[in-house]
């Protein structure tokens, strides 16, 4: 079994799964997103210029976005090479320590499989994942300049640190409330199409 799929497995046990169940039935044409958001037949529309003009891999880590959003600005005198702007932000001070923890797995794991740039040049079938990552996963994108290089131990790490962020405590951040928040119809009141029904 491969390091890295070792690495990456319990993080993404069950995404390829989920990812097909919301392609067939949440964001497909009149699926549910399109049949509930407030936008309608236009929210992935809309989602889908989002994703083509914001959505960047290199930005996805979370100092990065923390950064990008302006919720925090560099700081190298600070544990993570930023300072939060806004203090006491849950997300971000959570997170942090959330993202240190998977930094602290992965940079060991990575640099006892590959202690060296050579070595890893030498993983035909990690280099062949990654480019399969960029070229088919993000076929749109894959021209792009800003994808990491995978050339050293430490890229490999801070990509796969990213990705372990993104399906794991972020997705969680982002899809564990959703239910409670939208389920309850006042919480959402432009969705209300009509008057509330009147007694007569």
């Amino acid at each position: 079994m491969h390091p890295i799929y070792r690495l990456l497995k319990p993080h993404m046990r069950y995404t390829m799964k989920i990812n097909a169940l919301a392609r067939q039935f949440l964001i497909n044409s009149e699926g549910i997103i399109e049949s509930t958001f407030t936008a309608g037949k236009h929210s992935m529309e809309i989602t889908c210029a989002a994703y083509r003009d914001w959505w960047r891999f290199d930005l996805e880590g979370l100092p990065a976005d923390l950064m990008r959003r302006g919720i925090a600005i560099p700081d190298p005198t600070q544990v993570h090479g930023l300072r939060l702007v806004i203090e006491g932000y849950p997300y971000a001070t959570d997170g942090l320590l959330v993202w240190s923890a998977i930094e602290r797995l992965v940079q060991p794991y990575v640099h006892y499989y590959y202690p060296s740039a050579s070595v890893l040049h030498s993983d035909t079938e990690l280099q062949a994942w990654y480019m399969e990552l960029i070229n088919s996963g993000h076929a749109d994108l894959h021209h792009a300049s800003w994808w990491p290089k995978l050339s050293t131990p430490h890229d490999l790490a801070s990509i796969l640190t990213t990705i372990i962020w993104l399906t794991s405590a972020y997705h969680a951040a982002l899809n564990n409330g959703q239910y409670p928040f939208g389920g309850y119809v006042p919480t959402r009141p432009p969705h209300i199409r009509k008057l509330p029904p009147q007694e007569h």
